[in-house]
């Protein structure tokens, strides 16, 4: 943003750090800010990234895709939001296009995180083929016998009981499922739920009064409501009042959450200590295996 006069990189900033803010409860009002901040400064790599990712977030495949390529082009082959392209591929119905990318040169310079966030969109992408088993092994990585939780393990896991269940493994899914819920501290994902459901078991909201079907088994989740907010953006208008909110807070770019910290050592209790159970794919006709790492 260097680039940019002072007085339309701040505005540009601001509708950045909207979007960013936006991203997660209100992704139709954040990609509308990340468009504003397009046609302000379309040469910029970051606007264009951050324009991508809040497509992305829309469900706006197509265009979260030009925007991403375009972003790579100014930033000098960044291959960092690889997996989001691959994704917008499989969105588009285009799984071929997607293993396509995920066998290119550039998935190689992925960090660690990436690395794991590609192989979660890979094993989706195998089971929109029908190659369960496959999808299932794809997941099969040394990250998944971690013993200690990181970043990603939540999702992984996940990924990995989802990948089971569509398998046909049940009881298998059922006791990953528990493992992702256990790691999953900031209820990301639905863990809980597909567990219970699995199990034949009922979640209680203790937060909602009355408990019925008290006879049941329960599972606690303490998770309260939400709050729905705010008006809707117009692209054209700019959005002042989201704008002026948007002053004095750092023009982080894309960056629409924070970095997880590096998360501690985890009892092995905390984790049910479940044993994979590894399954060779069984690749289509002509086609190689997955890569498992």
């Amino acid at each position: 943003m260097r680039t940019l006069p002072k007085e339309l990189a701040t505005k540009v900033a601001r509708h950045l750090v909207m979007a960013g803010r936006l991203a997660d409860e209100e992704p139709e009002r954040a990609y509308k800010h990340a468009r504003a901040a397009r046609r302000l400064a379309s040469r910029v790599g970051v606007v264009r990234e951050a324009a991508g990712i809040a497509a992305y977030h829309a469900g706006e495949w197509a265009e979260a895709l030009a925007e991403l390529r375009a972003a790579r082009r100014l930033s000098a082959g960044d291959v960092s939001y690889l997996p989001v392209m691959v994704d917008c591929e499989r969105g588009l119905g285009r799984p071929e296009r997607a293993l396509d990318l995920i066998k290119s040169p550039e998935a190689k310079n992925l960090d660690p995180m990436g690395l794991v966030e590609l192989r979660i969109v890979e094993s989706g992408v195998r089971r929109d083929l029908g190659q369960y088993d496959a999808a299932v092994v794809t997941l099969q990585i040394p990250e998944l016998r971690d013993r200690r939780l990181r970043p990603w393990s939540a999702r992984l896991f996940y990924a990995y009981a989802d990948a089971l269940a569509e398998a046909g493994r049940a009881e298998e899914a059922s006791d990953w499922f528990a493992r992702a819920a256990a790691a999953d501290r900031d209820g990301e994902t639905d863990a809980a739920e597909r567990y219970a459901e699995l199990e034949g078991l009922h979640i209680i909201d203790t937060v909602d009064g009355d408990v019925e079907d008290a006879g049941a088994e329960e599972i606690d989740t303490g998770e309260g409501s939400l709050e729905d907010g705010g008006d809707v953006v117009t692209e054209d208008e700019a959005v002042p009042g989201d704008v002026a909110a948007a002053e004095g807070a750092p023009a982080t770019g894309i960056e629409f959450k924070a970095a997880d910290p590096e998360v501690p050592e985890t009892p092995e209790e905390d984790v049910p200590d479940v044993p994979a159970v590894f399954l060779e794919p069984k690749p289509a006709d002509g086609e190689q295996p997955p890569h498992t790492g």
